[in-house]
């Protein structure tokens, strides 16, 4: 089938040099309701291949409890692979990049902050589909704002950096071959998250009192193998101080300095804590979230797993039935649930 786009390059066509500008034609807009910038914009990214599905028919897959307040990077990677396409999720990612995919005709989701007048920060997912150097700016399709949403280059990286700078790539098997030569070892799990880590360093030395950087150093080390490390990390982290404009309208009592939606969504901390032997860190920062949104599945899965492992199984039983409750899909809170009540059994 013959590609339904159209790609409109300033200045150079595609050579080793990036062109000073791109801007990708063919993306479905589509505004969202409620919590559902996840699928909305893995529809849209999908849209630029030919999908007609929309949130009607991806939201209720994704988040059948409406007010979930999280459709992860993996859960949406997970759906479009499921639809037939090929999707690279990264991280550590960068504008050289970017660029590269954007003017190789494939638009590029992006996980950024994101900071409303009404609602304070929260996570939220972009659809870029160009840049112009001349103007300092990347084009999105924003399933909040529109499908004419700009965002500087000065201030999208520190956006960006909140989520590790994470990036998902949709394409189609046809175009496999470009898309895998422009990531090249990215492609290689390690070797990505090898490279978060490097970055991560780099920036903790450059700026120590960024917090954000240390949370991404704490989420690199875990993955590389490194818990103690990473929850050391993360100490560091959440004892810095916050940029306030990123999280107006703070409620009081919240008990590290992330911005306190930060947990909805990144849950790197509790596995640290929680492979780290510090069950107690679980059990209170989860606690902290639960106290104030009550349909947080993620929250009840890494409180029953630190309260198991401290003996507590009853109110681990009771949190994962709860989890289940809200996303009926969750497979790891099905299979601890099951090891549990048949060690309760047992």
């Amino acid at each position: 089938m013959r590609l339904a786009f159209s790609l409109s390059l300033m200045g150079l066509c595609w050579a080793a040099e990036l062109p000073p500008g791109a801007f990708l034609q063919g993306v479905r807009h589509e505004y969202q309701r409620f919590n559902n910038c996840g699928p909305v914009t893995i529809g849209m990214a999908m849209s630029f291949w030919g999908s007609r599905q929309t949130q009607y028919q991806i939201a209720p897959v994704l988040k059948p409890n409406k007010q979930d307040k999280n459709v992860s990077p993996e859960e949406m990677a997970a759906y479009a692979r499921e639809q037939g396409y090929r999707v690279h999720h990264g991280v550590a990612g960068d504008y050289a990049l970017l660029k590269r995919l954007i003017s190789a005709g494939f638009p590029v989701i992006v996980e950024t902050w994101f900071v409303t007048p009404d609602a304070g920060g929260m996570g939220h997912y972009r659809l870029l589909v160009g840049y112009d150097d001349t103007r300092g700016i990347f084009n999105a399709f924003d399933s909040y704002y529109g499908p004419r949403v700009t965002l500087r280059y000065g201030e999208f990286d520190g956006l960006w950096q909140v989520f590790n700078r994470a990036y998902l790539v949709v394409y189609t098997a046809e175009r496999a071959s470009r898309v895998e030569a422009i990531l090249g070892e990215r492609l290689d799990s390690r070797t990505l998250w090898q490279r978060s880590l490097d970055l991560a360093r780099k920036e903790t030395q450059a700026r120590p009192t960024n917090a954000f950087a240390w949370f991404n150093l704490g989420s690199s080390l875990l993955r590389l193998g490194d818990a103690r490390g990473a929850a050391q990390a993360f100490d560091r982290s959440r004892k810095l101080p916050l940029n306030r404009a990123y999280d107006p309208g703070r409620p009081t009592g919240t008990i590290s300095n992330w911005p306190w939606r930060m947990l909805w969504y990144q849950f790197d901390p509790l596995e640290a804590y929680y492979r780290a032997g510090r069950y107690q860190d679980v059990i209170t920062l989860t606690s902290d979230v639960l106290g104030r949104v009550s349909d947080h599945e993620e929250s009840y899965y890494w409180r029953a797993m630190a309260r198991a492992a401290i003996g507590q199984t009853p109110a681990a039983i009771s949190d994962l039935q709860a989890a289940l409750r809200y996303k009926p899909s969750y497979s790891q809170a099905r299979e601890a649930l099951r090891k549990l009540q048949g060690q309760a059994g047992g």
